[in-house]
């Protein structure tokens, strides 16, 4: 296995010439002004937060087990959000109260995964941006964890997620809490593209997203979490998709773009581009926000240059750009927005939303990457982190590691 160096001297030379590259773990010519911005304004951030997570030792789904779920100790398990206990009927199935979330959920699998996609993440992108081993290998570290250590992995589907008690001891829109595995494919995808990681673990580790794929495209949970009419099926789309380019699986991404094109953006988005079903929610703005990221994390694992999803116009005129600008001016001027404020946390929205990353590296606008900038690029709040996924442009910038 190589392992890349680079002088601190040089590294200066890259990023005040602006020229880098990343390629088998070091820097070596940008490809663009905008690559370039994004990697000088993170790096030291990222650096430091990957040299404190080198002392996190993995702890997953197996660490806590609930004795509510019907799994064993290696199942992923979670509980509704917005189920409650009921207050005629304290001892029978919970009651549904739609934007308040229930404090006595079990959260532990949420937060564990969460941890999980953030330490690879940033151990993944210090090595892209120094090519010191140590961050792959304990990347490696987590990944053998959760994926192919019998005792600690967690299984490779999502039966015991979202129960609701007295109801349900899982249900298919528990599939989204899966969401946060997109950055590990990708973190992933960049260890195995540079050679970090050894043949055999990438083998090990491309079937376990094999087999979560076979999961979701043919259990009744999945099927049914992609045929929803709203913001699960993007995401549904959006975790197939990184999963599926990470392990091979074509006809995945292939029947992805297909129900970009003709499904998700004809029913989800109006002719305003707007979406209709996040706006009636008891939290629109961070639902609409929530959808666009899905739909911009999409186009970008998914277009090719015979394929560009960016670009692409439905038989009504239906579009990114349509979509994008509905809502960038409400990006811009959170008071700006028409529409109800959410009933929980509206002030905590934006955030660094990868619809302005990957718009603006798609685009090739500073417009949008000036907006993302704008942002906090660490928020804190729980509720924001789960509905934040995608938070590492580094992993994301796939030509500067791609030979």
């Amino acid at each position: 296995m190589k392992t890349a160096t680079i002088t601190k001297s040089l590294c200066i030379v890259f990023l005040l010439t602006g020229y880098a590259m990343i390629s088998q773990g070091q820097i070596t010519w940008f490809n663009n002004e905008l690559q370039e911005r994004l990697v000088a304004e993170g790096r030291d951030r990222v650096i430091a937060n990957a040299n404190r997570y080198l002392q996190k030792e993995p702890v997953t789904v197996t660490a806590e087990v609930s004795e509510r779920s019907a799994g064993g100790s290696n199942d992923f398990y979670s509980e509704g959000d917005y189920w409650w206990p009921d207050p005629d009927n304290p001892d029978g199935p919970f009651i549904q109260r739609d934007g308040e979330r229930f404090t006595g959920r079990f959260e532990h699998d949420r937060l564990v995964m969460r941890d999980f996609a953030e330490y690879t993440a940033a151990l993944t992108s210090a090595w892209l941006l120094t090519g010191e081993q140590r961050y792959a290998d304990h990347a490696l570290v987590h990944l053998r964890a959760w994926f192919t250590n019998p005792e600690t992995m967690m299984n490779p589907h999502m039966l015991y997620a979202q129960a609701i008690q007295g109801r349900v001891t899982g249900r298919d829109i528990g599939l989204i809490d899966a969401y946060h595995l997109i950055e590990v494919a990708q973190s992933t995808r960049a260890l195995v593209k540079t050679n970090a990681i050894p043949d055999e673990d990438a083998r090990r580790i491309k079937n376990w997203f094999g087999r979560f794929i076979t999961w979701m495209t043919t259990h009744e949970y999945g099927l049914g979490e992609m045929q929803r009419l709203n913001n699960h099926a993007t995401t549904w789309a959006v975790t197939a998709s990184a999963m599926a380019r990470f392990a091979g699986h074509e006809g995945i991404m292939e029947l992805a773009r297909n129900r970009f094109k003709y499904i998700l953006m004809p029913d989800q988005m109006d002719l305003d581009g707007g979406f209709p079903r996040e706006l009636g929610r008891t939290k629109p703005y961070s639902y609409s926000l929530f959808n666009l990221d899905a739909f911009a994390n999409l186009a970008f694992i998914l277009s090719t240059p015979e394929d560009n999803l960016w670009e692409y116009i439905t038989h009504d005129g239906k579009s990114m750009r349509l979509g994008m600008d509905f809502l960038i001016p409400y990006i811009d001027d959170r008071s700006a927005w028409p529409f109800a404020e959410d009933i929980d946390i509206h002030e905590k929205w934006p955030v660094r939303h990868s619809l302005l990353l990957f718009a603006g590296l798609a685009w090739d606008d500073a417009s949008y990457i000036d907006l993302f900038l704008r942002f906090d690029p660490e928020p804190t709040h729980p509720e924001v982190l789960r509905n934040h996924p995608v938070r590492h442009p580094i992993i994301w910038m796939e030509d500067l590691f791609t030979p």
